[in-house]
């Protein structure tokens, strides 16, 4: 079987770790960015055989238009990254309300999408594998009232209310996939 991960923000930053680590573990790559020149040099940089897609998460045709381009040229996606999104973080007084619906529509909205083009996979494969990255700030409580706060902690409950329907022991689901939600908060100090 081939073994496919699509790393949605693959091009820099976790993204770009989380690329080169499944590449070491065989994975065919599908780096995923809404500027594809990066993604390109991210995807040659780790030899051959992966590639570079255009995508912007918070666009739902994109994201379906993405999974089937992945498909036809790598093959179904049996393991899926998330680490896209954009961070506008400012004191939630001073937040613009363009900037706080731009942060949902990429950084929770982009991830619910990809996940559902994912699992709709996953269930025909019977099974894969989903990790939703959350940025610390997003997840930690804080002394200052953000307007970051609100989608990490949805993604954290997104990742795990899935896990009732596709698979958990005891569950309805008959599909192995497998979700995990990383809060960069657990991996490293600041």
């Amino acid at each position: 079987m081939n073994k496919v991960c699509a790393v949605f923000g693959g091009s820099r930053g976790i993204g770009r770790a989380v690329a080169q680590l499944m590449a070491q573990k065989g994975y065919r790559l599908a780096i995923i960015s809404r500027n594809v020149e990066v993604a390109k040099a991210t995807a040659g940089a780790l030899g051959g055989g992966h590639l570079a897609f255009r995508c912007d998460v918070a666009k739902e045709r994109d994201v379906q238009n993405t999974f089937e381009e992945i498909e036809k040229n790598l093959g179904p996606v049996n393991f899926l990254v998330n680490t896209a999104g954009i961070n506008r973080d400012s004191l939630l007084v001073r937040t613009k309300s363009e900037d706080m619906l731009s942060q949902l529509h990429t950084n929770l909205l982009g991830s619910m999408l990809t996940c559902k083009a994912a699992v709709k996979t996953m269930i025909q494969q019977q099974g894969g594998a989903i990790v939703n990255v959350v940025v610390a700030e997003l997840v930690l409580v804080s002394v200052r009232p953000s307007a970051s706060v609100g989608p990490g902690h949805v993604l954290t409950g997104l990742t795990w209310s899935p896990c009732q329907v596709v698979h958990c022991p005891g569950g309805r689901g008959k599909s192995d996939a497998r979700l995990f939600c990383l809060h960069k908060a657990h991996c490293s100090f600041y």
